[in-house]
């Protein structure tokens, strides 16, 4: 295997899989409260293509890996999101608290696979010495994947989960006005976590609020996963 595809595999892989598993938690637990619309549309897939958004699952990836390999020579950073699954809130009992069940139900699944990878993570692998095998490589990066990606999602920002959830939780007429935030929201996240950055860092100005959350948040969480499956570091 060239050190390319070996580069390639463990950059995506992961990140697929934890993408999918997240879109099709937020499905099963619409169906769990009643509404089986992503079941009827054929969104409740393990089935990566599925799930697949031509701009945020091809376009913005593709471009970020070409660009940090044509440039750093490594994939050091990636972002991107899946489709989302279609939810018909009116179909739960109470549809606000419904839809923050679904939104929730997403990055708890990120959770329990990062969990679950550090479980089937060797303990030998944490002390670092040495080359590690593709398997290895493939799990650190997929706890790494699902940690980073139910964290981020936590944003209280519709149309992320934690904007969702935010909804579900204000009260009433805020959770309207919050609510309304949903259509303009990704444009929101992107301009305030990647572009302003780095426009602002090309000026000398540091203001990173968010990837500096992310790099306090994302190693503390790693601690912790990596602790409750019994690796106490």
């Amino acid at each position: 295997m060239s050190a390319l595809i070996r580069e390639l595999l463990i950059a995506v892989i992961p990140v697929v899989l934890a993408i999918t598993l997240h879109e099709a938690a937020h499905g099963y637990a619409a169906l769990a409260l009643g509404d089986d619309t992503a079941k009827r549309m054929g969104r409740l897939s393990l089935n990566p293509i599925a799930h697949i958004d031509r701009f945020g699952t091809i376009i913005l990836p593709g471009f970020l890996l070409i660009a940090q390999l044509l440039t750093i020579h490594r994939i050091a950073f990636m972002f991107g999101w899946a489709k989302p699954v279609p939810v018909d809130a009116r179909r739960f009992r109470d549809p606000r608290r419904g839809m923050m069940v679904v939104a929730a139900a997403g990055p708890a699944m990120n959770f329990l696979l990062a969990w679950i990878a550090a479980l089937l993570l060797p303990g030998w692998a944490l002390i670092g010495l040495g080359p590690l095998p593709f398997w290895v490589e493939m799990l650190q990066l997929f706890l790494l994947a699902n940690l980073v990606l139910g964290l981020f999602n936590l944003i209280p920002i519709p149309p992320l989960d934690g904007g969702r959830i935010a909804v579900g939780l204000l009260p009433l007429e805020l959770a309207r006005r919050w609510a309304r935030l949903e259509r303009a929201g990704i444009i929101i996240v992107l301009l305030v976590v990647f572009l302003l950055p780095a426009v602002l860092r090309e000026a000398g100005i540091a203001f990173d609020p968010v990837g500096a959350a992310l790099q306090t948040v994302v190693p503390w969480s790693m601690r912790v996963v990596l602790n409750l499956a019994g690796h106490h570091v």
